[in-house]
This record gives structure tokens, C-alpha cells and sequence, in this order.
């Protein structure tokens, strides 16, 4: 199977061609003029030159490919206009691309934030639960995926959107980095009394996923959400990472549901002024159920997640120790 990746070297992109060329799989990686592609091409894989926000770049890339895995996104931006710019428009322009070529399948990873979060009562978001997009960055994740389906629809591609949660795993990027520190020091802020649950996707897994998916007939125009095999309450998530980094006295601060909610309230306002905080926007969802079933895919797909919590941030840590970095 000949595939396109895009959004390597990022994360996802660069653990997901370390998988693919363990597994013999010819990879070509759409890389950014300005990015080192260094680590990408030591793996095997073939290293191409664009951006999605220059259609002419993409021009002939996608040329021979089977499949396309659009793994490229912008989380946290500088600006709001950069979510749409790159998340909705983006995702148009690679996609357009493949259906010029005649790629078979579109593989579109989202979020959960296309699907927002749980509301009251609500145990599970599954794939009938209504799409209800949080913030301006689920908002352009929501808007590509229309784009995705309507491709589908009208019959010019076969596609797939794969909806991962809060992942977590090896090659972890600077903010996950962040977070095990701030657990390192022992009293980390919690929100509310830290038992609303998370899903959480093991980046592992969520490789698997995409693998399954692309080779399934019946995946075709269809969405799934992909996890562990459990939420987890989010002070288990810190307890965990804690007892792991051998932190021998964990005091976590907690604090009121209602600061989150407060702070909430300021993302809302930053945000639809243009502007965007990291900090304020993360705290404002911290005391959130956002909590999914995966029983779609286990039954269409085959999907069976390996890794749960414990031993995915051990390998986590264990990486970071091992690649010099310092938590």
C-alpha cells in the first residue's frame, strides 16, 4: 500500500510512519518547506515538500498514493483565523488534491472537540450523539469533517473520520511535557473534585485505527470514535502520572468547578475577539465530562485498544528519560 502523511514531523504524524514502515508500508510524508524531514527519511519514508495553505504546493503529491492520512491540524494557535486557515481550508486543499489523483480512501483524523462535550446526564457521546463543537477549534475540525462527508456523498472519494480524545503516548510534544512537570511538583491544580472523566487515546492505538479503518469496505463514509477501553476520572490521570514519576508526597490544590467555569467564560471572550490563551482555554474545559464510546468501532472495525493509562505514560516517561528529556 502506497500512503500519503500529512502533519509529520509533528506527533501523530511521525509516531504513525515509525508504524507504517515497521510494517513495509511504502510512506510519503507532505512536509513543510521550512521543517526537517531528517527523521522521517532515517525511518524510510519519502520525504515531499508543501503546505496546505498553498494549493499549488500539493500539486502531483498525492500521485499513485492509496491512501491519504490527514493527520495535519493546529491545536493551539496563535490566532483563531489560524484554526480555519489550516483545520477547515487545509483539509480542503489536501482533499481536493487526492480526489484529483484518484486516491481510494481519505483518511480524516478530528477531535473530540468536533463532537464537544458530554452534557448532563449524558454518559457517552457515541457516533448518534449530536455533533455539538467546542470552541472555535472543534468548531474548524467540525467544518472539515462536513467537507470530508460531503466528499463522500457525492461520490468523488471514499473517506473515513476518525475522532480521537486527549491522546497521550511516545515522541510526546513540549505540552505534554508541561503537564508531567507540573504533576512532578506534586500539587497540581484540579479542578471541582477531579472525578468527571476523560476518554484518552493511546497513540498506539489510535495508529491501529487508522490502519483498520483505511482497509475496511464497511468504514467507508462513516465516523468513528476511537479511545482506550475506559474514561478515567481525572484525578486517577494525575494519581497515575504522580506515583510513576516516584512523587512521594501528592497534594493536589483543588480547586472550586466554578473557577473552570470562569475561565471558561474568558475563553469564550478572548476567543471571539480573534485571540486565544493556551492556559485559559485548557483550564476551562478541565472540569468537563468528555467521555465516548467505542463500541462502533470495535464491532465494524476490529478495533481493540492493547494500552490503558498505566502502562502508556510508563512507556510516556519512560521515553522522555530515554531521549533526555527532563521531567
Amino acid at each position: 500500500m502506497s500512503v500519503l502523511v500529512t502533519g509529520a514531523p509533528g506527533w501523530l504524524g511521525t509516531r504513525f510512519v515509525e508504524i507504517l514502515r515497521r510494517r513495509g508500508e511504502d510512506v510519503r510524508c507532505l512536509v513543510l518547506p521550512q521543517s526537517d524531514g531528517a527523521v522521517l527519511e532515517k525511518m524510510g519514508a519519502r520525504v515531499v515538500r508543501g503546505s496546505l495553505l498553498v494549493p499549488d504546493s500539493l500539486r502531483n503529491i498525492c500521485a499513485g498514493v492509496d491512501v491519504v492520512f490527514h493527520c495535519a491540524g493546529v491545536v493551539h494557535p496563535r490566532r483563531i483565523k489560524d484554526l480555519y486557515s489550516i483545520n477547515f481550508s487545509g483539509t480542503g486543499n489536501i482533499l481536493r488534491e487526492a480526489i484529483d489523483s484518484r486516491v481510494r480512501r481519505f483518511m480524516y483524523v478530528s477531535s473530540n472537540s468536533a463532537g464537544g462535550v458530554n452534557i448532563p446526564g449524558e454518559k457517552m457521546m457515541d457516533e448518534l450523539s449530536p455533533s455539538r463543537p467546542y470552541r472555535h477549534y472543534g468548531l474548524s475540525k467540525y467544518k472539515a469533517e462536513v467537507l470530508v462527508n460531503k466528499s463522500f456523498s457525492e461520490g468523488r472519494i471514499e473517506t473515513t473520520i476518525i475522532r480521537p480524545c486527549w491522546f497521550y503516548g511516545i515522541r510526546q510534544p513540549e505540552r505534554q511535557t508541561v503537564f508531567f512537570k507540573m504533576i512532578k511538583k506534586g500539587n497540581p491544580i484540579v479542578f471541582g473534585d477531579g472525578n468527571n472523566v476523560r476518554s484518552m487515546t493511546y497513540i498506539d492505538d489510535l495508529a491501529e485505527a487508522l490502519i483498520l479503518a483505511a482497509a475496511k469496505d464497511i468504514s467507508a463514509g462513516k465516523t468513528y470514535w476511537i479511545a482506550d477501553a475506559r474514561p478515567y476520572p481525572v484525578i486517577e490521570i494525575y494519581k497515575v502520572i504522580a506515583r510513576l514519576l516516584g512523587v512521594a508526597d501528592f497534594r493536589p490544590r483543588f480547586v472550586p468547578a466554578w473557577v473552570s467555569g470562569f475561565c471558561r467564560i474568558a475563553d469564550g471572550l478572548i476567543q471571539d475577539c480573534g485571540g486565544y490563551s493556551k492556559e485559559i482555554h485548557v483550564a476551562g474545559e478541565m472540569d468537563r465530562d468528555i467521555a465516548c464510546s467505542i463500541e462502533k468501532a470495535k464491532q465494524e472495525l476490529g478495533y481493540a485498544p492493547k494500552i490503558g493509562l498505566e502502562e502508556g505514560m510508563r512507556r510516556s516517561i519512560e521515553w522522555c528519560r530515554t531521549n533526555g528529556i527532563k521531567i
